[in-house]
């Protein structure tokens, strides 16, 4: 199984590699109980690759909170 984008080229999405896995696996999770698709065309049918391909198309981005908090 390969994914394409894979996570390991989205590294400058993100501060690390976990933060793109983690960012992609909740964005799996929230289209597959049903939530809106941010693109008209996917590459792929997969929940992970639908949500790595918002990633890569800027589509999906995250906010990290301050260390503070």
């Amino acid at each position: 199984m390969i994914t394409e984008p894979s996570a390991e080229q989205l590294i400058d999405k993100a501060d690390s590699l976990y933060t793109v896995i983690i960012l992609a696996s909740k964005r799996a999770r929230h289209l597959n109980e049903g939530g809106l698709e941010l693109m008209e065309n996917y590459r792929s049918h997969k929940l992970v690759s639908r949500s790595l391909e918002e990633i890569e198309k800027d589509k999906l981005t995250y906010e990290k909170k301050s260390e503070d908090l």
